[in-house]
């Protein structure tokens, strides 16, 4: 299945919300990131009419490439 909404048609652009987690430690006057996790992908949105897409359902050489593009590990 090639990446378009099934509710407006859209098949050009897309909101994929991400989540990244940050070890910040404080260390008197200074802040040192000690660690961070790669991205996770949360949801996959229609940027036209904010349907969430079934990510899954998507073809696996498309969903590769976007977890690619975004860094998500």
């Amino acid at each position: 299945m090639a990446l378009t909404c099934p509710n407006c048609g859209n098949a050009k652009t897309f909101l994929a919300k991400t989540l990244q987690m940050h070890v910040v430690k404080a260390g008197g006057a200074e802040l040192e990131l000690s660690e961070q996790t790669p991205p996770a992908m949360l949801e996959l949105l229609c940027d036209d009419c904010d349907t969430e897409l079934d990510f899954g359902s998507i073809d696996s050489e498309q969903r590769r490439e976007m977890l690619l593009l975004l860094g998500v590990g």
